[in-house]
């Protein structure tokens, strides 16, 4: 069979930037995986897929002309259905064969072979293989119908009758297969070998493009166009900083932003622009923000980190003379850096706490009442979280804080940009004389917004932070809001996160049940005590990013199944469960504590928590209990300062005696005396041996 490379384009008008590179991928993969499914390509085959604002393609090398012939066995019917008595073929038979396109010359080569309880008859066949126009008309109609398309347009045809519903109106479909054109059909166009190229810069309208192998060049050289998604972005990302660097200054790191942009040029001139000096006045995040949002500016920074009066554009063109596209960017952003400064000095007329009746009239949530509501339930938690970590004077400034820190969002900055919440709310505390310790607060109570954001910076903070995404969490699972697969409109998930992440690496001296627990009657009779899944839920979270951070499922499993409520302890446990692991005596010692477990859980001997010595009659059991109470001396006070490693270090000594207990002693004895006595010494050994974790999880 003869392979060449094959090229598909798809030549459409602008698509979403936001989602150009999702749909490049998908179109390219869904095509080639299914030339492969049909045996038109090997699975050595190189796939490139491609995205640029006006088209979706996928270059694929080895394609062959005609997939391999296939000898497949069809099954028929039952022997005693298709032969009559004679041995020849019944009509059911004749027309089985004829709707696998074969006749009754066929009979005698069929074989025989049992399927379930009867015999049956087979065909053995040769199945010619697909012809790539074939196959590729296929993979194409189901790349389309596959595409994650955001929204669908519908739009009329040239003929004036017909619609079609795709992303974009299409205009132009490539397939080339070598350098000979694939007469596929989609979307109300025919295949063919003419594509264009950028609409201004392009050498020439229209582009025939030679071959599969030429397109990428004659679209680079020609059209003027980089199609290559990768590659744009890579340009992009060396000229910003290129200029940069040029001007002793640093871009912004915004992946997203570059992404976008890159969706959205075909030609990539990365230009310097200026603003006046006069907006730097304006908090740089207000600035910052709005360039990047409305405007896809890049803006740049001092080696400070401090927001400049220049920002680098990236245009779709490349003059000779690029002074009036920096003009005109320049004049376009200008009024955008004035509505936030108009934003910003009407905002600082009113105080923040001149602001706070005003949240009395929005709406938090239907079944939890106002901002203002909500305020207070975080004010109360915030004041019993500081009072906890730090007496009266925290406990003040926590929820003095706390009060505050709604306020911005009636304010017209947070309107205008409500990313700014908790920010802005953090400098118009500044302004209104607020110590620098409450406006940290205000602005961080919302941290961290992400998984690798940074935590509050102070402990004022933490505990509004706290308090904030604890109130969120016991309300919204208190009224039955809870996150449903991959739904999680309140992002409940994320502040679950943020709680496991504030009292670990804060190491707060806070147990995870107890706060829930407070947090519950703020809320009157308004929610159902939601404690016991909120529990689990938070655990899972801990659970997830434990597992992100390198450990193995045994390690986590056997700490988090005693659901330790200090959370501040779980690194420590994990760590000293590693080293326990490590030892030679691990996995003896985790298999015996899973015998231990199922002996106990299956015992009625009583309630006894130790061993009773004088009923000790076998020399193994004495053993045991001596080895016991050895351990427990040098174990018990390093559990109660924390010294989990070495906890479990001490543990591992009792392996010989445990295996030689477990060797010579009959637990269910047939005195209930002695029976429920060693109960009570395995109960004992097994509570020494989880004060860190099941043990027993870690059996392989």
């Amino acid at each position: 069979m003869t392979a060449s490379s094959l090229l598909v384009e798809l030549f459409v008008e602008e698509l979403p930037p936001k989602s150009l590179k999702k749909l490049g991928e998908a179109f390219g993969s869904v095509l080639a995986d299914h030339l492969g499914s049909v045996g038109l390509l090997p699975k050595d085959a190189t796939v490139t897929t491609f995205a640029s604002p006006r088209r979706l393609a996928v270059h694929v090398t080895q394609v062959a002309r005609k997939g391999a012939d296939k000898a497949v066995q069809v099954k028929l019917v039952p022997v005693a259905v298709g032969l009559d008595g004679n041995g020849q073929p019944t009509p059911v038979l004749l027309k089985k064969l004829t709707a696998v396109g074969a006749d009754a010359s066929v009979v005698p080569q069929l074989k025989r072979a049992v399927d379930g309880k009867a015999e049956t008859l087979f065909l053995d066949k040769v199945e010619p293989g697909v012809a790539l126009a074939d196959g590729l008309q296929k993979a194409l109609d189901e790349a389309l119908a596959k595409l994650p398309i955001p929204k669908v347009m519908t739009y009329q045809l040239a003929d004036g009758w017909s619609n079609v519903k795709f992303v974009r109106p299409a205009h132009r479909l490539v397939a080339l297969h070598g350098d000979t054109v694939v007469p596929v059909r989609g979307l109300g166009l025919v295949a063919g070998r003419t594509t264009h190229g950028h609409r201004f810069e392009a050498k020439q309208p229209q582009i025939e493009v030679r071959s599969a192998d030429s397109w990428v060049q004659q679209l680079e050289q020609d059209g003027a166009v980089v199609p290559s998604f990768a590659a744009r972005r890579a340009a992009i990302e060396r000229q910003l900083q290129a200029k940069a660097t040029g001007l002793g200054l640093v871009p912004i790191d915004d992946p997203a932003l570059l992404d976008e942009v890159t969706a959205l040029v075909e030609r990539p001139n990365v230009l310097v622009c200026s603003f006046e000096q006069e907006f730097l006045q304006v908090p740089q995040e207000c600035l910052i923000l709005t360039m990047k949002l409305n405007q896809k500016y890049f803006p740049l920074l001092d080696r400070a980190g401090r927001l400049t009066n220049r920002f680098l554009v990236v245009s779709n063109i490349a003059p000779a003379d690029a002074s009036a596209v920096v003009g005109g960017n320049e004049r376009v952003v200008r009024p955008r850096l004035a509505d936030a400064k108009f934003f910003f000095d009407q905002d600082r007329k009113k105080t923040l706490a001149s602001r706070l009746p005003g949240l009395a009239k929005v709406v938090y949530h239907g079944k939890l009442g106002t901002q203002g509501e909500r305020v207070e339930r975080v004010q109360a938690l915030a004041r019993a979280i500081g009072a906890a970590l730090g007496g009266e004077s925290l406990a003040r400034d926590a929820a003095h804080a706390a009060g505050l820190a709604k306020a911005d969002l009636l304010t017209d900055m947070v309107g205008e940009f409500p990313e700014l919440q908790g920010i802005m709310g953090g400098y118009y505390a500044q302004n209104d004389g607020e110590p620098a310790a409450i406006a940290e607060a205000i602005e961080d109570h919302y941290k961290p917004r992400f998984a690798a954001d940074t935590l509050p910076r102070n402990p004022v903070g933490t505990c509004v932070a706290l308090a904030d995404k604890l109130e969120t969490l016991v309300g919204l699972f208190g009224i039955g809001q809870l996150p449903t697969g991959d739904k999680d409109p309140f992002a409940l998930r994320r502040h679950a996160l943020g709680v496991v992440r504030m009292l670990v690496d804060k190491q707060l001296p806070l147990a995870l049940d107890q706060l829930i627990a407070a947090a519950v009657p703020v809320f009157g009779a308004l929610i159902q005590d939601p404690k016991a899944p909120l529990v689990e839920f938070v655990f899972d979270r801990l659970a997830s990013s434990l597992k992100d951070q390198g450990y193995t499922p045994q390690e986590i499993d056997a700490v988090l199944s005693l659901r330790p409520q200090q959370l501040r302890e779980v690194p420590q446990r994990l760590a000293a469960v590693r080293a326990f692991a490590a030892l030679p005596e691990a996995q003896a010692l985790a298999a015996a504590n899973k015998r231990i477990g199922n002996i106990l859980k299956k015992s009625d001997g009583g309630g006894a928590t130790a061993a009773r010595p004088d009923l000790l009659v076998e020399t193994q059991e004495r053993d045991l209990h001596a080895a016991l109470l050895h351990t427990e001396a040098i174990a018990k006070p390093k559990f109660a300062v924390g010294d989990w490693q070495g906890a479990l270090v001490a543990c591992a000594a009792l392996r010989t005696p445990v295996d030689a207990f477990f060797d010579k002693v009959m637990v269910n004895a047939e005195d209930p005396k002695l029976r429920d006595n060693r109960i009570a010494l395995l109960r004992q050994l097994h509570a020494l041996m989880n004060g860190v974790a099941d043990l027993a999880r870690l059996a392989t």
